[in-house]
């Protein structure tokens, strides 16, 4: 009966925190999209049209400088959620806390107060400064504090995976869903169509309805969901805005895709932006743009599936550049479509497939460079490093709103305008910002990308292959809250046992050189009949290769350094195949399952599955003998094989 109130449980949990990941992607479509849309075009229909184009313009700058200066703050409210200790957790409290506020304030965001913008322009100005200023620092909090849920909701690896699953599925949907229903909620809340553009009472009521939805699902995921305590999520250290400068800025490779992808997103975050405007102001049918968002939406779930696939069969490089001329090519054809609807949805259809693939390339790229600045700084950013990918992100966004506003004030397409008003001039000035200004600066992002990213899957398992050498080279003080929870007694004579079935072999005839010499340590191999690692001793999980799951370092609890590592030459497969149930930091008893790995797909990928042990002495190691009780013959897990001696 716990059994099945413990799977209930986990799958209620799942389900709260896709519906949150969706709820919270709704809100983000509508800010980063269709928010710039209502504030160009109906906010300000009360006022006279040079003064409705300043107070556009002036809106426009202050969201384009409060987005950015807020890229500042986002490592501070990491720090913050970080710090909070409540009897609901760290994370909840600002999830439902942030979601609700954020979702209160966008939706006043979506009025004209009260009609301030035309009784009194400069209260209304003051207001919406500190209205969205709420909404924002709020958004981030529930922003930050949601995605960082996931490892406190489970410390089982292949759990957090199902978790992320469908928290993706759950983004992706609410992401793309928001684009269907954008005109159909506007014109249902309409009291006049507008010639199929909606009003501002449409649009309230379009905001209104995200925002609840948005609402709710953080409320879902604060009672559905829950925090695991433990002293190893206990923050340490401070990540500040400037430390992810200096990250970047010593880490070149990273320094170069980071570079690459804020001209990348910013040229793409343009174009997205202005796609309704198109609809709206350049052919007049507003209404069918409900039909290209779903398009659209359908072939970005499909194009998710197929990456693996196509990065092992042309690599990640070629998978972006083959992505870059597909999006060009799609570019192309919008920018010719005219009034045709047809050729608009083909070309953005062809301008959106890619697009998928393009975010993975470069989430992948900027992953490997965490080890890549190991080895090259000789210390782990792992958190660090991984924030630059949303702080771009955002950055893009900031600037793309920024260009969106002022090309709409430029071409005449605010207060109310229809596209019969829009002049030849303003038409051109539009095309220019849609289509040039995003072709230029993707094209940019490519040829940064081809001078200067030389980080691929063939230099990635090189720098592995180093790291592997040298893991255990900076153990001496690590995890000292760990190890005080192990054990505080230091054995003489520990019991080592067999992680996998199998057949025992000598170390020195594997094919891996680094082991089979002995760089690696003394130590032994085993050729498997199963695919499950089991700890073969008490001990801390001090390296668990999180990008390639093929190997770990484990510290026994009397401080024996020993290497597990599975194959040879699987850090080339990148994870696939490989599934870990452990983590950094992680104490682990004899017996537990620490990962599973498949046979069939690392001799698939021309590689040999042997699993390998290898113990290392350093000056930060104890003194140690290795017995072998069994060095031939097949083994279960559990069968002692080596008893470890301090001398």
């Amino acid at each position: 009966m716990d059994a099945q109130n413990s799977k209930a449980r986990t799958l209620n949990s799942r389900i709260a925190y896709s519906f949150g990941a969706f709820g919270h992607d709704m809100f983000y479509g509508m800010l980063s999209t269709y928010f710039m849309m209502f504030v160009t075009g109906h906010l300000f229909n009360s006022n006279a049209g040079g003064e409705a184009a300043r107070m556009v313009s002036f809106i426009t700058i202050t969201i384009m400088v409060l987005r950015i200066a807020e890229l500042i703050i986002d490592p501070f409210i990491g720090n913050i959620i970080d710090k909070t200790d409540t009897r609901w957790g760290h994370f909840k409290p600002w999830v439902v806390g942030g979601g609700i506020i954020s979702a209160v304030a966008i939706a006043l965001l979506f009025t004209d107060l009260g009609g301030l913008t035309y009784k009194s322009p400069m209260l209304y100005l003051f207001l919406f400064a500190v209205l969205y200023i709420v909404m924002d620092i709020f958004y981030s909090f529930n922003d930050v504090a949601f995605w960082s849920m996931i490892p406190a909701i489970s410390f089982d690896t292949a759990e957090r995976e199902k978790t992320a699953t469908f928290a993706r599925v759950g983004s992706t949907l609410g992401g793309q869903l928001v684009g269907v229903v954008v005109m159909p909620l506007v014109l249902f809340f309409s009291i006049s169509s507008n010639g199929g553009n909606g009003d501002s009472r449409g649009w309230f009521g379009f905001a209104a309805t995200v925002a609840i939805i948005a609402a709710v699902s953080a409320v879902g995921v604060g009672i559905f969901t829950h925090e695991k305590k433990n002293e190893l999520r206990n923050n340490t250290e401070n990540t500040t805005f400037g430390k992810v400068m200096g990250v970047l800025v010593k880490n070149d490779q990273l320094m170069a895709i980071a570079l690459t992808y804020v001209l990348y997103t910013t040229g793409i975050q343009i174009m997205n932006s202005f796609q309704l405007y198109y609809f709206t102001y350049i052919m007049g049918k507003a209404s069918t743009y409900t039909i290209y968002a779903l398009i659209n939406g359908l072939i970005g779930v499909i194009t998710v599936s197929l990456f693996p696939g196509l990065a092992k069969k042309f690599s990640r490089r070629r998978v972006f550049f083959y992505s870059i001329l597909v999006m060009m090519i799609g570019l192309v054809i919008f920018a010719l479509a005219g009034h045709s609807l047809t050729l608009v949805i083909l070309g953005g259809a062809i301008f959106m497939l890619p697009q998928p693939l393009i975010f993975l390339v470069v989430l992948m790229i900027i992953t490997d460079s965490v080890e890549y600045g190991q080895l090259k700084l000789g210390h782990r950013d792992e958190g660090v490093t991984l924030s630059v990918r949303p702080l771009l992100d955002k950055f893009g966004g900031a600037v793309a709103g920024g260009v969106v506003g002022m090309t709409a004030t430029a071409a005449g397409m605010i207060s109310g305008a229809t596209a019969s008003q829009i002049t030849s001039h303003g038409t051109s000035i539009f095309k220019l910002m849609m289509f040039a200004v995003p072709a230029i600066l993707i094209l940019l992002g490519t040829l940064v990308f081809s001078r200067k990213v030389k980080l691929d899957e063939k230099m990635h398992a090189q720098i592995v292959n180093e790291l592997e050498k040298t893991w255990h080279q900076h153990l001496k003080g690590d995890d000292k809250a760990l190890t005080e929870m192990a054990s505080s007694e230091t054995t003489t004579s520990l019991s080592f046992t067999a992680p996998v079935d199998g057949k025992l072999l000598p170390l020195s005839s594997v094919s891996a050189p680094a082991f089979a010499d002995g760089s690696m340590g003394e130590g032994i191999a085993i050729k498997p009949s199963d695919g499950q690692i089991f700890a073969p001793v008490s001990g801390t999980i001090v390296a668990d290769f999180p990008s390639t799951h093929h190997a770990l370092g484990i510290r026994t609890d009397n401080d024996i350094p020993f290497l597990i590592h599975v194959g040879v030459d699987t850090v080339e497969m990148h994870g696939t195949g490989f599934v870990s149930y452990v983590e950094k930091g992680q104490h682990v008893n004899a017996g537990d399952k620490l990962m599973e790995f498949w046979s069939p797909a690392i001799k698939k990928a021309g590689h040999e599955d042997t699993v390998m042990i290898a113990f290392t002495k350093s000056d930060n190691t104890p003194n140690y003998e290795l017995k072998f009780v069994k060095d031939s013959g097949l083994v279960d897990h559990g069968d002692e094989i080596i008893k470890i001696e301090n001398k």
